[in-house]
């Protein structure tokens, strides 16, 4: 047998990488998920910030997620009028297959979710069992409404 001495802060570090591992990937079990959505609508009002005056237009950004394979991205175009969000578009170039399906399953649940409400109020976390894009979708969400601030 073959015995070599490793040093407590190593042994730290490899637990430390182990369990966020761990985080990440059960953040991705999205078998149930995917075939069972949550019952809420998936945006939430987020509380701390206040309403913001923005010029009406349509406003397009891009934003990333990590996933356990990859960083993925998406393009998101929102259409705002008085500072409702009036139409969505979101396009992705996913790497991974699985990303393709939730990528897919975001895309056709998300105008539900977002049109007809303030830009002030999206905080997306799941749209049709895809929880990781909302991420890369809130990310773009931040860059519109800096470029739409009036």
């Amino acid at each position: 047998m073959i015995s070599q001495a490793v040093s407590p802060s190593v042994r730290k570090g490899a637990a430390v990488a182990g369990i966020a591992g761990m985080l990440v990937l059960a953040g991705c079990s999205g078998a149930a998920d995917a075939e069972d959505p949550p019952a809420d609508s998936g945006t939430s009002t987020d509380s701390g910030s206040g309403t913001g005056s923005y010029t009406d237009g349509t406003y397009t950004a891009e934003g990333s997620y990590q996933t356990p394979e990859t960083v993925e991205q998406i393009s998101v175009t929102l259409t705002l009028e008085g500072g409702v969000v009036t139409d969505v578009e979101v396009t992705g170039d996913p790497q991974a297959r699985e990303t393709e399906q939730y990528q897919g399953q975001f895309i056709a649940g998300i105008a539900e979710e977002v049109e007809g409400r303030p830009i002030d109020e999206l905080d997306v976390s799941r749209v049709a069992g895809s929880s990781l894009t909302s991420g890369g979708f809130n990310a773009a969400v931040e860059d519109i409404k800096d470029q739409a601030a009036a």
